[in-house]
């Protein structure tokens, strides 16, 4: 016996309650990333991402570094992955989806 144990026996040993904690963990995480853990959580590499909008790989490189890149650019590399750019506004009294940047410019 190698001592080692698979990790689904491992969290179906856990309370119910800690368990729930874990996927309710995981679940917030999966609904929060930044746009290259989005790219890689979908398998996709720079490289066949550049070559799908017809740019650099180096662009992409940094465009995922940016903390300020333009919504149009973000748009495209979203569409790229498949998805589709939402531009919500949360306030404590309700969502807000603006509308004038849900246009594509493809």
């Amino acid at each position: 016996m190698t001592g080692r144990r698979k990790f689904g026996d491992l969290v179906g040993k856990l309370p119910a309650e800690r368990r729930e904690r874990i996927r309710a963990k995981a679940s917030a995480l999966r609904e929060e990333m930044a746009l290259h853990e989005l790219r890689e959580a979908l398998h996709v590499t720079q490289t066949s991402l550049a070559t799908l909008l017809g740019v650099e790989q180096p662009a992409i490189a940094k465009l995922e570094r940016r903390d300020d890149a333009h919504i149009s650019k973000i748009r495209q590399v979203i569409e790229g992955l498949g998805g589709e750019l939402r531009l919500v506004a949360h306030f404590p009294n309700g969502d807000v989806t603006i509308t004038n940047f849900s246009q594509s410019t493809k």
